[in-house]
Formats: C-alpha cells, sequence, structure tokens
C-alpha cells in the first residue's frame, strides 16, 4: 500500500458507513481527514483502514461544502487515492507498528465506530500505550465505549472537545445520530470544552488524548500529532 520507509507511521481510520440512522448519505468528512494528512505526511507516512477496508464512503455534502485547496487536493492526489482504494481492514492492522491514530469524523464515524469491537481494541492499545490517540468533530465519538489502564471511560476526567449540542442543531442533523456526541462525552465523566462561537476552532490535548471540536479544528489537531510526536507539546 506505501514504499518501504524507516520513517515511523501513522494511522488514519476512517468511518465504513455510508448511511446515517435516518438512512441519509453519510460518510467521512473531508476536510477532517485533508488538514491533518498534509501536516503529516511530510514527516510520516500514513496508512488507511476502516471496518469494512477499501473505498471508505466520504460524505458528498462535505465535498460540495469545502472547496479549500488542500481538500480538492486529498481527492486528485493519487497517492490518496490509492490509499483510499486499497485501506486495511481494522482486522489486518495492529497498535504496535504506528505511532500515533487519528479518526476523521463526519456523522458516519457516530454510527459504526464506537461499537466497533476491532476499533475500540485498537483506540485503547493506543492510548494505553502512551501514544498520540486523536479525532476531530464526530470522531472522538469512536472513544465512548474506550477504556484506560484504570478500566475507565477514556473521558472520564480529562478535557474533550468535539462537536457541540449547538453545532449539531444548527446543521439540523440532531436526528440524523443516535446520541449527541457533548451529551456523551459529559456522561462518561468528561470536561467538554468548546469554542465561544460555533464552527470556530477548538483542541483539547490532555496527556496523549488530542480531540478538536469542528472542520475548523481539524488542521489544528494535526499539528497537535506532530508536536506530541517530535516533543514539543
Amino acid at each position: 500500500m506505501s514504499t518501504p520507509s524507516n520513517r515511523q507511521k501513522i494511522l488514519f481510520i476512517f468511518t465504513s458507513a455510508s448511511k446515517d440512522v435516518l438512512g441519509q448519505p453519510t460518510g467521512w468528512y473531508l476536510p477532517e481527514a485533508a488538514h491533518p494528512y498534509y501536516v503529516l505526511a511530510p514527516h510520516y507516512d500514513i496508512d488507511f483502514a476502516a471496518p469494512a477496508g477499501p473505498n471508505p464512503p466520504v460524505d458528498q455534502y462535505s465535498v460540495q461544502t469545502f472547496t479549500d485547496d488542500e481538500s480538492v487536493k486529498f481527492l486528485k492526489d493519487d497517492v490518496v487515492k490509492n490509499k483510499l482504494a486499497n485501506a486495511f481492514k481494522l482486522t489486518d492492522v495492529k497498535e504496535a507498528d504506528y505511532a500515533a491514530v487519528f479518526y476523521p469524523g463526519g456523522h458516519g464515524p457516530v454510527i459504526d465506530l464506537p461499537t466497533d469491537p476491532q476499533s475500540i481494541k485498537l483506540s485503547s492499545d493506543f492510548f494505553q500505550a502512551g501514544k498520540p490517540t486523536a479525532a476531530v468533530c464526530h470522531g472522538p465519538a469512536v472513544f465512548v465505549n474506550v477504556l484506560d489502564s484504570n478500566n475507565l471511560p477514556i473521558f472520564k476526567n480529562r478535557t474533550v472537545a468535539g462537536f457541540s449540542n449547538e453545532e449539531e442543531e444548527l446543521a439540523g442533523k440532531t436526528k440524523n445520530v443516535p446520541w449527541l456526541l457533548e451529551d456523551k462525552i459529559l456522561e462518561k465523566g468528561g470536561t467538554y470544552i468548546k469554542a465561544k462561537e460555533p464552527w470556530a476552532e477548538q483542541i483539547a490535548v490532555d496527556g496523549n488524548l488530542i480531540t478538536g471540536q469542528n472542520p475548523a479544528s481539524a488542521k489544528a489537531v494535526g499539528v497537535a500529532i506532530l508536536r506530541k510526536l517530535q516533543g514539543t507539546l
């Protein structure tokens, strides 16, 4: 899938869900993969994986809405296209091979990844190994059933950012997901933080748990992963 390299690797885990709870199209959110990818790719080899493996579905609304240079480039990038077409199944990857894990958002990750046994195991393994364990927007939903080394929820007594209830209401999508992420973070004992205004950048770094609120936060999450790995955060 990628050329042999001595560089450390980072694992991007995508959703395989193409429909939300109402049966409407969903998937992974384009800028939330593209922006961190281009922060990290110059420094690390990046593998893509998803529960069902190849061709994880992109949310077409995000393709239409986000036409910034990096988002457009991501879909045209031959290296990226190859990685998507040959994405590993989660059962074929293991934490020991990677320096960090990152989950892009979109409503898709709320549908399949929170209850996916292999995703839960991978997230737990990365977190308990002290490696950057990161997600943005709806991505932190994948951690709701992940436990730390004390067998407590990964969110408990930690500061977490993620898509806010207000943003979900503004997007008109509160019925498209099984639960609201902000509520779930609080339910699991997390300290939820958000930007002063909807859609503004907000990230949280609590130890090796790195989370971002929304699409505007995706690049900053990538930078935080990079800084963690380089020992400057």
